[in-house]
């Protein structure tokens, strides 16, 4: 696709709503600009760069020629669409006395340093775009993004085409803006995910000070298409045209990062974690530049988008299954519960962990498992140091939490994804399974939790020869039958390791098990290896998970509990 965009660098054209007053027209180049690019990734690394950010005709000519390219639904409102239902829905009224839609969710419209007309015709056009959409149930970024767009249009109607372009996309592979509760809602949650994973110093700080981390994490739409001054937003929305949906979690982890490095050990000024980060998020001028938040955003190295996008299905699927699809009106919004609800002081009972250990594990589990309570499946004390009780007591559970406390009065464990029943499917041969969402750690006499090593490395994803993929030994092999004939039976954020066409099956040797023993971590060593009486077991470095010794090297095994998670909302 070539863009070709050449004009003389008046701003006349888009000055109808803007107040120049509010605006840092300094900031503004009125320089005549050719813009060309025949390349995607050149034309990120413009956006990236902020070519047209310095130029407002510039900004609206890009933004125009990106969302005309978006492949939409066939039938999509225009400007003459606008032009036909304004008068008819607005009539002779003053816009400012009228509701916005529900959908958007108490949302206010942000001024975005516009005048007075143009406050007024961010509320007419969404009023339209309501009636024009009626399959729109919960999109709270609506009134930003139309108030955003508004500067860059010459007229309502522009705007309102440019709206409804980038709502009625169709690109199933382009995710933009979240129009049901459904999608908004599990968003939040694979953004606590995210969190989990690649901001683990902040995560750490939510947990301590928050009685809902989910609640914390459900705002991070509103810090983007809120709580930012326009600069930010406009830079923001000036790569998440040309890069989508991916975009907006970045740039969010980013703020979290900030806002931990900048208030790390100070107190709080509010007596909610949640107004603090809104605060610091309405502030950010006093201390991170835009560009110097997009460069922090493009360091942190996520996953794909196509990984990122099975991560979102899960969490739909877990709140579909739970019956959390629309906001609930009368009653407070199903969140995640915090880990003070999930593992109760007064029915909690384990022989290796106190309830604080226990809820600091359970801030680490992924957010659909979190609206679970812990429920103990398995205990030598009770069921025996049986391995084939084990078995029998773990099998049909999906996640498990493997607890071992030593002789030594030294606590580890695992976070393990998979059913144990899988181990069936590689026949007798000792065979791996499971996923990267598995995680091994120690509480005992440390805290210390091992991920997979790709979470933190994913360049170990990136290429990989098949023929070295299927040249291990028997006994460190994939099974290939382990793989479900249907996709979505196995659907797991960060995936089941034959998503990836990695270098080495050491880096997704998660689980294992036989008749023979237990093994959790593989490649150059195992993160835990328990053998068939459940009686000795060893610990060492491993290539799936990049860990130090999880204990004593070799120990003794004083207790070993297995933990399930209940549904408590489906009983």
């Amino acid at each position: 696709m070539i863009y070709v965009i050449c004009f003389s660098g008046t701003m006349d054209e888009y000055s109808r709503f803007v107040d120049w007053d509010k605006m840092d027209v300094s900031a503004q180049s009125q320089d005549t600009k050719e813009f060309t690019c025949t390349d995607l990734h050149e034309l990120k690394q413009l956006a990236r760069q902020g070519y047209w950010a310095k130029n407002h005709s510039l900004r609206a000519k890009v933004y125009h020629k990106l969302i005309s390219n978006i492949p939409c639904r066939t039938v999509t409102p225009d400007a003459n669409v606008y032009r036909d239902i304004v008068g008819k829905i607005i009539g002779k009224r003053s816009s400012s006395s009228l509701p916005l839609p529900e959908f958007v969710d108490n949302s206010l419209i942000p001024t975005y340093c516009l005048n007075a007309e143009g406050v007024g015709a961010v509320r007419k056009i969404i009023l339209c775009v309501a009636n024009q959409f009626p399959d729109i149930s919960f999109c709270p970024a609506l009134p930003s993004v139309t108030a955003l767009l508004l500067h860059y249009s010459k007229d309502e109607a522009e705007c309102f085409e440019q709206v409804c372009r980038i709502l009625a996309c169709n690109d199933p592979s382009k995710r933009l803006i979240d129009q049901t509760f459904l999608a908004f809602e599990s968003s939040c949650m694979t953004f606590g995910d995210l969190v989990n994973k690649y901001c683990q110093a902040a995560h750490k700080l939510m947990v301590a000070v928050s009685e809902d981390v989910l609640e914390v994490y459900s705002d991070w739409q509103r810090w983007l298409f809120g709580e930012l001054p326009m600069v930010y937003v406009a830079r923001i929305f000036d790569v998440f045209l040309v890069e989508g949906y991916k975009v907006l979690y970045r740039v969010a982890l980013a703020l979290l990062k900030f806002f931990h490095k900048v208030r790390a050990g100070q107190p709080m000024e509010s007596d909610s974690i949640q107004q603090d980060i809104r605060a610091f998020v309405r502030d950010i001028a006093k201390s991170v530049s835009p560009e110097r938040l997009l460069e922090k955003a493009f360091a942190i190295r996520l996953f794909s988008r196509k990984e990122i996008q099975l991560l979102q299905m899960a969490n739909e699927k877990a709140l579909q299954q739970k019956g959390i699809t629309v906001k609930q009106k009368s009653l407070a919004t199903p969140k995640r519960q915090n880990v003070h609800l999930a593992v109760h002081a007064e029915n909690f009972k384990s022989e290796i962990v106190s309830v604080k250990e226990m809820r600091d594990i359970w801030s680490w589990i992924p957010e659909r498992f979190a609206l679970c309570q812990p429920l103990l499946l398995f205990t030598t004390l009770e069921h025996g140091c049986s391995l084939s009780r084990f078995y029998s007591h773990s099998e049909g559970h999906e996640p498990t939490l493997l607890l071992i406390k030593t002789t030594a009065k030294e606590v580890c464990g695992a976070y393990l994804s998979t059913d144990w029943s899988e181990r069936r499917r590689g026949g007798n041969k000792l065979s791996f399974f499971g996923t990267g969402e598995c995680f091994v750690f120690r509480l005992q006499p440390e805290v210390e939790r091992y991920e997979w090593v790709i979470i933190k490395h994913p360049e170990l994803a990136s290429t990989g020869s098949e023929t070295e993929n299927h040249a291990q030994p028997a006994s460190t092999t994939l099974s290939s039958s382990s793989i479900p004939s249907d996709p979505s039976d196995r659907l797991s954020p960060f995936l089941a390791a034959r998503h990836f066409n990695l270098p080495s099956k050491t880096a997704s040797m998660f689980m294992a098990g036989s008749s023979e023993c237990i093994i959790v971590g593989g490649g150059d060593g195992q993160a835990l290896y328990l053998d068939a009486d459940l009686n000795h077991g060893r610990t060492s470095h491993c290539n799936t998970f990049n860990n130090q010794p999880l204990c004593s090297e070799s120990f003794q095994i004083s207790i070993l509990e297995v933990w399930g998670f209940r549904d408590t909302m489906n009983g």
